[in-house]
Parts: structure tokens; sequence; C-alpha cells
């Protein structure tokens, strides 16, 4: 069977009838390495996107490297997995089909020791140069402990940023220590005059072995690692590892803990999203205008605490269920919370929105064209605002979102005022979807065990939809203990459109940029 001819197949399957669905909601096909390149490129001609790209070592054979290439189509409720083992250490690049691979593929050389000969970008990425050469962590081998770095590189050595030449053209460099009490980043803006011609970014100065940290561990005592994954998604990304354990261990959630999920994943968003907005609204020198928002935002996080213990809810998503199921008191209260904060939202909301300043300063600023959504596979508020039909709770529903449809905002503008209007309408929105949940909240138990207390070996995807956007969780089960946790949140494919969005803008506009898209240092520096 020819790849067009598989694909033609596939896409043909009802949901549940498909022979190869090892899982709810995933197709899982095996090729070859001499498949790699034409089934990605018949895949990119029908529409699928990139989701994730990671590698697992000894899945079929020790010491042997896989490529997993998740994939999915818009309309097409299952993600399809091409996986491939490698006969050696290297694997063709599929990064000339797939814009986004580009990252992945660089971070599998780095921690992997797997080579792509004929990528375009061969520079480390997640590996500084610090690190030394034959170093590569994820690898069985290599035991998970402090390593000696490098002190002396050698300037043939050192990190080469792309060149930008021309009459005029000088270098702005930022970071990657910053002012503010922020995660390390650095920025290499080329400028003319003040308008920016090129930015070329580069993260992973605190790499912190995140996905290393989880092997060998028991599937309860990763929940903790995949909070710390990003500390304001901590909901999401423990839902998102949760979810991936439940399939394979066949785990049905109970109805009251899936509704209170949602409840805790929607109180998530509200509290990242109210402090984007203040955010922006500070970048902009309007900082009495965000002070409201900053006030809510304050309010959320103390409710959460009430709720859940933890004003980031830590420990309120578990494997089989919700660790926290609220007494009647304390729904109580966030009833009366919902009941006014619609309101003194709505308020503030009118008055920024009918600035003459904050308008000049966030319209046109910070395009993000629609081209760049698929190739760079950008989700969440970003794409949304750019035109992107898109929303794992939608499109992937998990949770209570299988009852209660989230509603899917779109615009079309793809400026700072279109992900500023986009994520007041989100917060607006969770508020509804939370009391809908608290109006149909089921009674009954909040936590289900695996069959026979143990989980079996296997693996799984876990997609959920953070504040962010999408994050993907993959997780493989062996003898009981973690084999291998890969994590892509939403950062790691929005962050390599700021170099886009800030082209044509004033360096001075890129801190307003920076904060409506969003991005987390620690969601992409695992």
């Amino acid at each position: 069977m020819t790849e067009g001819e598989m694909f033609a197949e596939i896409e043909a399957l009802k949901p549940g009838t498909v022979p190869g669905l090892v899982r709810p909601g995933e197709i899982s096909v095996r090729i070859t390495p001499g498949d790699i390149v034409p089934f990605c490129r018949s895949a990119a001609e029908r529409g699928f996107e990139l989701v994730d790209l990671t590698c697992v070592e000894g899945f079929d054979r020790e010491g042997r490297a896989s490529l997993f290439y998740c994939m999915e189509k818009r309309g097409m409720p299952e993600v399809l997995t091409l996986v491939c083992t490698l006969e050696d250490e290297s694997a063709p690049s599929v990064d000339c089909i797939f814009s986004s691979a580009s990252w992945y593929e660089r971070k599998i050389r780095d921690l992997f020791g797997v080579d792509f000969p004929d990528a375009f970008d061969r520079r480390r990425l997640v590996l500084h140069e610090c690190y030394p050469e034959g170093f590569h962590p994820l690898r069985k081998s290599v035991p998970n402990r402090p390593f000696s770095p490098r002190t002396a590189i050698p300037p043939e050595e050192e990190y080469r940023f792309m060149p930008v030449e021309g009459k005029g053209v000088y270098q702005v460099p930022v970071g990657p220590v910053h002012a503010g009490i922020i995660e390390p980043g650095h920025f290499r803006f080329s400028v003319i005059g003040e308008t920016v011609a090129n930015l070329e970014v580069r993260m992973f100065y605190k790499h912190r072995g995140i996905e290393k940290l989880a092997e060998g561990k028991r599937p309860e005592e990763c929940v903790a690692v995949a909070e710390a994954v990003s500390g304001d998604e901590s909901v999401a990304n423990a839902l998102g590892f949760s979810l991936a354990v439940e399939k394979i261990a066949g785990i049905a959630v109970p109805d009251r803990a899936e509704y209170l999920r949602t409840i805790y994943a929607e109180l998530e968003r509200i509290h990242s999203h109210l402090g984007d907005l203040a955010g922006m609204l500070v970048d902009v020198a309007y900082p009495v205008g965000a002070s409201r928002f900053t006030v809510l935002r304050e309010e959320v996080f103390r409710l959460d605490r009430d709720l859940t213990g933890s004003r980031f809810m830590r420990g309120a998503v578990r494997i089989g269920g919700v660790g926290f199921d609220p007494s009647r008191d304390q729904i109580r209260g966030l009833s009366c919370f919902l009941s006014d904060v619609q309101e003194r939202f709505r308020d503030p909301l009118k008055v920024v929105l009918a600035s003459p300043t904050v308008i000049d300063r966030f319209a046109t600023t910070g395009f993000v064209e629609p081209r760049f959504i698929r190739p760079l596979h950008l989700t969440g508020p970003t794409a949304r605002s750019s035109g992107a039909d898109c929303d794992v709770r939608r499109d992937h529903p998990y949770g209570a979102y299988a009852d209660i449809a989230p509603p899917v905002r779109v615009l079309d503008a793809g400026d700072v005022l279109a992900r500023f209007s986009l994520k007041a309408s989100e917060v607006m929105d969770s508020l509804s979807m939370i009391r809908t949940c608290l109006e149909h909240l089921p009674d009954g138990p909040v936590i289900a065990e695996a069959e026979g207390g143990g989980v079996p070996d296997g693996y799984a995807y876990g997609m959920v939809e953070s504040a962010r956007g999408q994050n993907v969780h993959l997780v493989r089960v062996r003898d009981g203990r973690i084999d291998r946790y890969s994590v892509r949140t939403a950062s790691f494919c929005n962050w390599q459109v700021i170099q886009h969005a800030v082209m044509g803008n004033i360096v001075a506009d890129f801190p307003v940029i920076n904060k409506s898209l969003n991005l987390s240092y620690a969601g992409t520096d695992l």
C-alpha cells in the first residue's frame, strides 16, 4: 500500500471501527525510515499538521531509537501517529515539509543523539555550548545526575545567530537576563532606524531535565512532575498527563470528577487571561486600567486556594479523578463569586477599549499572519485571533467538554488588539462554563482506580487546551514505571511566531507583543 492509499483509507474510516486504533482517539501506523519523507509529504498535502515529534528509546528494541510523528487534521477526531524505529542514529529531516519540525529535530539531536543530516538548521537548541560533546541526557545509558559543564568554549563552537546585513542595520541584544523577575531568554534584534528587520529567539538557558526526572517513577508520582512543567498551567499539564495514563490503564473517570476537572481548568484559564490583559495594559503605560484586572486575578487565586488548598491548584488533578471534592459551602462560595464577577470584569473592560491611547498601541501591532498557523502549528488564542478555528476542548473533547461544548471565538485581525479582545471574551465564556458545570454537577465519587491497582505497560497521548493553546503529553509505562514522558506545550510552537510578529514594528512594541502571545519560558525549557 502506498502512503497515499494508506491516508485515504485512514480518512475514510469511521471512529471506533479502525482496526489499528489501539486506544480511543488515536491511530498508530508503523513505517520504515525510508517511508518518513513520503508519508509526511502525503500527510501535509492532505491537510495534516505536525502536532508533536518526539523520540522513545527501546520502544521496539533495546538501544534503538523510535521517532513518533503525531499529526492531526481539522475535522478528524483521531490523531495519527507514525512510529518509525531507526536502524542507526540518523533519520531524514522533514523540516522542508513541516517548518515546525526544525525545533523538534534539533531537540532530539541534543537529547538523544539522533542526527538529521539534511536539516537546514543543525545548531544546538536545548543543550547550549557549556554541555560536553557527546552528552545526550535522555539516553537510557546516561544516569540522572549532575555533570561538569565546559567553561572554556572555543570561538568556533559559539552559537551563531543568523546574519542580517545591509546598510544601516544594527543589532540590539536583549537578555537572556532581564530586568524583571522572569526566566531567561535571548532576543537578537536586527534593526534599521527604529524598525525591526529581523528577530531571532534563543531559549533553553535553564533546561531542567523534567522528562529525565520522570523516568523510573510510578505514574502517580509523576503528576507533581507534570504540574511543575509550567507553574500557571498546573491543572492543564496534570490533566494531560493523567489523560494519557488513564488511556493506558483503561480508567473510567467518575462523572463528578470530570465536571470538577473542567471547573478547575476554566478557573486556570481565567487567572491566566486576567494576568495577560493586565500585563498588556502595563506594557503600554496604562496601569490604572490594569489594576482592576489584577485585583480580580488575585481574587481568583484566593478562590483556587479555598477550593483546592493551592493558589495554582497543585494537587487538584489526580490519575483517575481529582484530589479535592469541594463541600457544599465551597460550591456556594464559588457560585456567589460568579454571580457578580462578570459585571466587575465587564465595566473596566469597556473603559479600556474606549481609550484612544490603548487602541493606538494595540491596533495593527504584532500582526500574526494566518499563513504561519499551519506550518508552525500555532494554537490557542494566538491562532484563533488570526482566523484559525481550533480548540482541543471541542476538536478532541475530554472531561465535561463532551457534554458542555465551549464556544470557540475566532477573530481575523491577528494583532495585539485582537488577542486582547479574544482573551477578554474567553474570560466571560469560562465564567459561563463554570456556572453551567455547577448547575449540572453530578453526585458520586471523584476518583477511580485502575483494575488490579496498577497501570499496565503501554503508551498513549493526552491532549488538552491550556490557556496558551494545545499541550501534548506522551506517556509510556513499562513494568509499572514511567519509561518515557514527553511534554510539548503550546509555547514550544508559539514562540517561533514571535520572530515574524515583530517584523515591521519598533523595538519599543516588543514587550506588548510578547505579553499578548503569553509565551512560557518554563513550558519550553523543560
